[in-house]
């Protein structure tokens, strides 16, 4: 399995992580790839053979283009020999810079076939999709700004670990209020979003830690009550315990 990722024109960089390409391998056959929760709304265009995803639930066919909401859990692609996906990973609240859609609370752990209006042109992503994806949001860019940027900021720059009624007050909007643009924009509640940053957070050091830092350290570090609290959320969100990660 071949997986890359690309940067968008730097215009771009403010709404959009990267567009990414993945494709099966004759020599390992059918795979397993799995995706943790990271707040992130996608869309994907299949142009090689049918993929399911969603834990076996949805089959991507060929030609058509998916969005694909922001997890609460993981979420499991079998990639056979033939599976060649394109897609692009947008930054938390920026999707609705792009399309008019209902609130991305409906598509929570969903992946769902896009409309026809908004789907991507197969010929044009056939023929160089890293342009045609920089040129179409080039060209869709509503505002200059992430509407929900500098409460992203402070949940990012805390690592999840700021109270949302802090929150909400730091950003000078209510706690009611705070919920209904989230569900609206990225589909989580605030607390949902903050507890995905921590988790990553902890993922993070985890992959990286030295010998020396036990379990224990990290769950503090990150704002878990213990180690087991930690180890509960890790297999929450990936399926495996931390030491399988």
């Amino acid at each position: 399995m071949e997986y890359t990722k690309i940067k968008p024109y730097k215009e771009l960089e403010p709404f959009i992580h990267f567009y990414w390409e993945l494709k099966g391998s004759n020599e390992l056959g059918r795979q397993c790839e799995r995706v943790f929760p990271d707040g992130c709304v996608g869309l994907i265009m299949n142009v090689g053979d049918s993929c399911v995803t969603d834990n076996g639930s949805v089959s991507m066919e060929f030609g058509k283009t998916y969005v694909v909401g922001a997890m609460t859990s993981y979420k499991d692609s079998f990639i056979e020999s033939e599976t060649h996906l394109l897609g692009v990973c947008f930054k938390p609240a920026a999707f609705a810079n792009f399309y008019k859609y209902e609130p991305q609370k409906v598509l929570i752990n969903d992946t769902i076939e896009f409309e026809k209006s908004n789907s991507f042109e197969l010929d044009k992503v056939l023929l160089n999709p890293i342009d045609y994806f920089n040129r179409l949001y080039s060209d869709k860019i509503v505002n200059k700004t992430n509407l929900l940027q500098g409460v992203l900021n402070d949940i990012n720059s805390t690592h999840g670990q700021i109270g949302i009624s802090a929150l909400s007050k730091r950003n000078f909007t209510t706690v009611r209020q705070l919920e209904r643009s989230f569900k609206k924009h990225i589909g989580l509640s605030p607390k949902e979003y903050s507890n995905i940053i921590r988790f990553q957070r902890a993922l993070s050091i985890i992959k990286n830690s030295d010998e020396n830092k036990s379990l224990s350290d990290i769950a503090f570090e990150c704002g878990y009550y213990d180690h087991a609290h930690l180890s509960n959320e890790i297999k929450r969100n990936t399926g495996m315990a931390p030491s399988q990660i």
